[in-house]
């Protein structure tokens, strides 16, 4: 594992501090928001349709319109609080799971309603829709993956895991699950009933989040512990990894909450409990922008399906418990960032000398 020359390289410069601004980086701002914080967020496949969930127990969608504005369209209710969401591939169903221990299928589109279509012993924590096997993959707190024909009542396979899942990411035929305890279970969806390769976290801390290459050779990997890994699977290769430091400020060390990567020009971007926002070149090693922080931690961020959209989250991330919420400040945002193309594309590292 590389650690020292990459870190500087792609070290967190400190963020410009926003005090109390809740948008230094005058986004687009989702209007009728989640009434608590935000778990899961999610663009259709098909289109500018936003799904959200929440801890009020809430998935809810907007379309969002060309010069930036958004219209809520649909709503439902889970038990519980929601926890993850996903679309189906054709752009009309949502999935939906959560602390209720259950997956809900939401015909959003044709306006249906929702039904269980999976469940599990504790909370569902991570969803994928895998559109080439026409199955859903739900990871719970049960220490099980379980793989869904969604017109059937029972799992078609059920994976034990190490621990709880903490975070999934798919590619196919490349899938990784991040659980507790630094477990990092690698699957090729060929062959989906065995490990493909189980290894712990090049990170020392907890998982928050993993997102598979584009080119489905490798993952990225998110801790608590402001650190992201950038790790190839080929043994071949793992002279290519390396982890740098981001989400920092001073002294103080922010968990990195999500990892997406954009889908034409396979930079990524990383969010954190500062309450920033970073877009990165990993074949470059370097930092391609770093956005303002606003003034509570973004829990979760993705791009739409051509990249000229990234929504993000501002709440309060729970990290410190109930006795550190203000419920007088504890306004929960959406944003909605057009990213410019110097930010995401990609480019060659100055002076490099023609070294990778």
């Amino acid at each position: 594992m590389q650690r020292g020359r990459f870190t500087v390289e792609m070290s967190n410069i400190p963020g410009i501090s926003s005090g109390t601004n809740p948008n230094p980086n005058k986004s687009f701002e989702v209007v009728q928001p989640p009434t608590d914080s935000v778990s899961s967020i999610c663009f259709s496949p098909k289109g500018n349709y936003l799904v959200a969930t929440s801890w009020d127990n809430q998935v809810r969608c907007w379309e969002i319109l060309s010069n930036g504005s958004s219209v809520p369209k649909a709503s439902i209710l889970h038990d519980q609080p929601v926890l993850c969401s996903t679309w189906k591939d054709d752009g009309a169903t949502v999935f939906s799971g959560g602390c209720d221990k259950q997956v809900k299928m939401w015909p959003l589109m044709s306006g249906g309603q929702a039904m269980t279509v999976a469940m599990h012993d504790a909370p569902v924590k991570e969803i994928a829709w895998i559109p080439e096997m026409n199955l859903l993959a739900t990871g719970s707190w049960d220490k099980t993956l379980r793989y869904w024909d969604t017109r059937q009542p029972n799992p078609v396979h059920t994976q034990q895991l190490p621990d709880r899942c903490y975070s999934l990411t798919v590619r196919h035929p490349l899938m990784v699950v991040g659980t507790a305890d630094r477990n990092l279970i690698v699957f090729n969806l060929q062959n989906p009933q065995t490990e493909f390769k189980r290894i712990s976290s090049p990170l020392k801390y907890q998982t928050r989040c993993v997102a598979a290459f584009p080119d489905q050779q490798g993952f990225l990997v998110g801790s608590i512990e402001g650190r992201v890994g950038v790790h190839h699977l080929d043994d071949a290769q793992q002279s290519k990894n390396f982890t740098f430091k981001c989400h920092r400020e001073g002294n103080e060390i922010y968990s990195v909450n999500s990892l997406n990567f954009h889908p034409v020009h396979h930079t990524f971007a990383t969010a954190g409990s500062d309450g920033a926002f970073n877009f990165w070149d990993k074949d470059s090693k370097q930092r391609l922008k770093a956005m303002a922080r606003c003034n509570q931690p973004i829990p979760c961020s993705t791009f739409n399906n051509d990249g000229s959209i990234f929504a993000y989250a501002v709440c309060y991330d729970w990290s410190k418990g109930a006795e550190n919420q203000n419920p007088a400040a504890a306004k929960t945002s959406i944003y909605l960032h057009t990213p410019q193309e110097s930010e995401v594309k990609g480019k060659p590292r100055i002076g490099t000398g023609g070294r990778k």
